[in-house]
């Protein structure tokens, strides 16, 4: 990316990360999140995509992520700028305990189309949301399926450090998952 286009991206509230930039959700990904969010391997690595996917999921997504003033905010990883697909996935970041305690803490959640793994693209957009800390948070955590080591690479390999195991519910596998727990303090 060239000079220009950083300037012009950050002018446009996204935020640049290399061959891509982290960008608000448009209408218009309805359909490439369909595509993506229906591959069982994508849905599988998540809390919360149900697989199959069911219709009219996709524009909910939008629909959310497009919304004001919730407790997350959502980005798609564009890489039109560079030649790359519009659409590469989604990373966003969940403010935790803001109406109880407000401790400027978040939780990063992110997923890579299958197209575009192994390919660097999570840890770009997670080590770029990071430096660029729009919500201006002290901490911000992640968890991984522990049956999903290269997720965990991409955490470490954006300076977040290893907290624990613990175990969620994943919609797509019916089933309590175990997890890795991570923290990146920022502040």
């Amino acid at each position: 990316m060239t000079i220009d286009m950083i300037a012009a991206a950050a002018m446009e509230g996204q935020i640049p990360a290399g061959r891509f930039v982290l960008r608000p959700v448009r209408k218009s990904d309805a359909g490439l999140f369909s595509l993506y969010a229906g591959d069982r391997r994508v849905a599988e690595a998540t809390r919360s995509i149900p697989h199959p996917l069911p219709p009219g999921a996709a524009e909910a997504f939008v629909t959310r992520a497009m919304a004001k003033g919730g407790s997350e905010e959502i980005w798609v990883m564009d890489g039109t700028l560079s030649g790359l697909p519009e659409v590469l996935g989604v990373i966003s970041l969940k403010r935790m305990d803001v109406e109880k305690y407000n401790r400027d803490q978040s939780e990063v959640g992110y997923w890579v189309a299958p197209a575009f793994w192994n390919l660097g693209i999570a840890s770009d957009a997670v080590r770029a949301l990071i430096a660029a800390n729009p919500q201006k948070n002290k901490t911000v955590f992640a968890e991984v399926f522990q049956d999903n080591p290269m997720s965990a690479r991409v955490l470490t390999n954006a300076g977040f450090q290893y907290l624990g195991d613990a175990e969620t519910y994943s919609v797509a596998r019916g089933a309590q998952v175990p997890t890795w727990t991570y923290i990146a303090k920022l502040g």
